[in-house]
Order: C-alpha cells, then structure tokens, then sequence
C-alpha cells in the first residue's frame, strides 16, 4: 500500500494512499466552478497521475457538499467580457482540453458526486469511467439557457443516453435527479450524503483488490474499440497486455492457493 500524501496546489487538493489518488476541486466559495487557473491545475493533474505507477485508480470529486462543480466559471466569464478577452471556444487554444485528458486517462476514473453536476462540472462527471452520487445531487447542462453549448456534453451524452432522452437534457436544460441519472444509467451508484465517503472508498477498495493491468487493458480496449466494428476490435492490442505479466502468474498461484492475489502492476 501506498503511504498517504496530501498536496496542494492553486484550487485542487490531491490526496494519494492505498494506490487510490483523489482529486478535489477546491473552490467551494464558488461551488467549485471551473476557472482557468483550477482547469490548467487539473489537466496537469491528471496528466501526471496516468503516468504514476504507484497510483491505480484516480477519484475526482469536489469540496463541501453543494456542489462537485457548478460547470463554467460564470463570473470571470463575464469579467473576461467586460475586459474585451478573447473568449474560450471549446477544443481551440493551446493547452488540451480538460474533459479529453480525463477521458484519456490511462486508469480507472471515478466522480464521486458530493453536490450539483451541472454544466461542465456534469461533463467532468461523464469524462469518468465510473459515478457516484448522494442522493440529493441534481445533474444537467444548462447551457441552452445560458447562451452557451455544451461542446462536449453534446458529443457523449448521446452515447450514454438513448438519443430522446439526450436531446431533451440538452434541448431543455433541466437537472436530472440523482435517481433519474441512475434509472438511465449515467450514474452506477446513489448514497444519502452522510454515507457517500464511506460508499465511494468501498467502490475504489473493490477496484484496487483488482489487477491494476488488467484494468488499464480494458480502460484501452473499451475506449478505442467501441466504435469499430467487432472484428476490428477484438484485433485491438492496446494498453498493458496483462497475459505476459507476472501478475498474470501471480493471479493464477493465488486462486490454486486459495489466498488474495499480492498485485505488483507488471
């Protein structure tokens, strides 16, 4: 197991133990809402957690319980037209796009929803491989009413959702339930508040007793093959191969023995 480490920077806090790294957006005066300076912190973040070997499964979640994040810093949105900025255009600019790193990353992600996911803080949540949410969190894109669009809500919404159900969540701009999201499968898990800690660290404990290779094949494969056709993508060979691992041996000695498998990620 990894010894805990905690570290600050700018609007995240980043704490690290037991292979689990948990990445917090920190503004909850603000409802943890996006800036540029919490989203250049992020990319960067999660950038180097992907290429940790000590870290296995990377959480993001947000302070307080108000909000994961409130989406799009609205206010210095505005300062930023009051002052005649260029304004952010989606995927444009030089730095990555936050959604696209953490949908890229290389291990398990999980959103642990302690508050509202609206906007691009509902978009951060579906760029994680994995949800879960207190029972009185509201999730949605409200964008339409705001003058904006939700750049990259509206290119994976439709594939997690049926296609009437997207359009209408994004046509409309209304939240979500956490019970709705969950009914339509956009989020795995729904906890009461007071619970959502200790349900979120059973979820990442259950993930971690996992081979951490054999899950970082399946983030590769799922990801880059599903959408090519199926013969293309059985033929994928992305990502750590677990078959010539020695925790593929490991694995094998642990269930003959009948004890935990010691996982080395190799």
């Amino acid at each position: 197991m990894v010894d805990a480490t905690v570290r600050t920077g700018g609007d995240l806090v980043v704490d690290v133990r037991d292979r689990v790294a948990t990445v917090t957006l920190n503004r909850p005066e603000r409802r943890n809402a996006l800036s540029r300076g919490l989203l250049a912190d992020l990319v960067g973040t999660v950038d180097d957690l992907g290429r940790d070997d000590e870290v296995w499964v990377v959480v993001l979640t947000g302070a307080g319980d108000r909000a994961f994040s409130a989406g799009m810093d609205l206010k210095e949105m505005r300062e930023g037209d009051q002052a005649d900025a260029r304004p952010r255009v989606p995927m444009t600019g030089p730095s990555r796009n936050h959604c696209e790193v953490v949908l890229e990353c290389p291990k398990p992600t999980v959103a642990v929803l302690n508050g509202a996911a609206m906007g691009g803080g509902f978009e951060l949540a579906m760029a994680c491989d994995l949800r879960i949410a207190a029972d009185h969190v509201l999730l949605g894109l409200p964008e339409a009413k705001r003058g904006l669009a939700a750049n990259f809500g509206s290119q994976l919404l439709p594939r997690l959702l049926p296609s009437a159900i997207a359009y209408e969540v994004l046509y409309l701009g209304e939240p979500l339930t956490a019970d709705d999201a969950r009914r339509w499968g956009l989020v795995n898990q729904v906890a009461p508040g007071d619970e959502l800690a200790a349900a979120a660290q059973a979820l990442t404990s259950r993930l971690v007793a996992n081979a951490p290779l054999a899950l970082r094949r399946y983030k590769q494969m799922v990801t880059k093959g599903r959408d090519l056709p199926l013969p293309a993508a059985l033929r994928l060979d992305v990502g750590p191969n677990p078959y010539l691992s020695a925790d593929r041996v490991e694995g094998v000695a642990a269930f003959n023995d009948g004890r935990a498998p010691a996982w080395q990620g190799r």
